[in-house]
């Protein structure tokens, strides 16, 4: 028996229970997306990034969102569709 299928034999003495490790879990976030039209969180460890407010106004237009610093934090469905809008405008 390898330590895996021990600790997993033992969970129970141990006062865990299935119930406590629910995969799947929502995190919740502590900084909210800055689209005032969006209800997700901007946390990186969510997948939330920061754009600036110039490329933010080309997307959502102006007065849409709050910034902090020149910069628009966004959630990563706001962020995924940035990208895909700005997606043909890059010049290499």
């Amino acid at each position: 028996m390898g330590f895996k299928s021990k600790a997993r034999k033992h969970r129970e003495a141990r006062g865990e229970s299935s119930a406590d490790r629910k995969k799947g879990k929502k995190k919740e976030g502590e900084l909210s997306c800055a689209i005032k039209s969006c209800e997700g969180w901007a946390d990186k460890s969510l997948g939330g990034r920061s754009i600036s407010r110039i490329d933010a106004q080309d997307i959502w237009g102006d007065g849409s969102f709050s910034e902090a610093k020149g910069r628009v934090k966004v959630c990563k469905p706001c962020y995924r569709l940035f990208k895909k809008e700005t997606k043909d405008d890059k010049e290499y």
